[in-house]
């Protein structure tokens, strides 16, 4: 994820201190992730330094003194690009688990157990994301959806291998 975009359109809505960006940040993008401390201060100083961000105030504590962050009118225009800009579509040509089975296949291990192995992990992983999208509000639903048709893709390759288990092995070893 694009932390520094996150964080300038977090400011959009008015300005904020680190500690509050960062929990803003986790309750809504956060769950699995959230951000570290560091992070949210480099990305600021970044931003900053870019002038994508500007120090809209200071406040004193009881420890070091709050600075307040305020987007710019550049920060708002990255923002708005960043959102125009399509995420690059991924075919995962380089599939580590492709690599697992055809190694399994060029050594002579048994190649299915790599692939019934793979499909345990990826239910298991399936029924916690159901599980979490049952007792979540509607982000978590689109998020645990986007994630459960991504692994079902990937479950219909696991079968479509299976399937496919002699011919590949044939191949591979002449």
């Amino acid at each position: 994820m694009a932390i520094g975009q996150t964080l300038l359109g977090l400011l959009e809505a008015g300005p904020r201190h680190g500690y509050e960006l960062k929990r803003a940040y986790d309750a809504r993008f956060g769950h699995d992730r959230p951000l570290h401390y560091g992070q949210v201060y480099a990305t600021l100083a970044r931003l900053l330094r870019n002038g994508l961000v500007t120090e809209s105030g200071v406040e004193p504590g009881g420890g070091p003194e709050r600075k307040s962050y305020a987007i710019t009118d550049a920060g708002i225009t990255d923002v708005e690009q960043w959102l125009s800009t399509p995420e690059k579509p991924e075919a995962y040509l380089q599939n580590t688990l492709y690599t697992k089975v055809v190694l399994a296949l060029m050594s002579g291990r048994d190649a299915a157990t790599v692939l019934d192995t793979q499909r345990a992990a990826h239910l298991k992983v399936m029924r916690e994301l159901t599980r979490r999208k049952a007792e979540g509000d509607l982000a978590d639903t689109l998020i645990c959806d986007h994630a459960l048709f991504h692994l079902e893709a990937d479950l219909r390759w696991l079968e479509l291998t299976a399937a496919r288990l002699d011919e590949l092995a044939r191949q591979v070893r002449a």
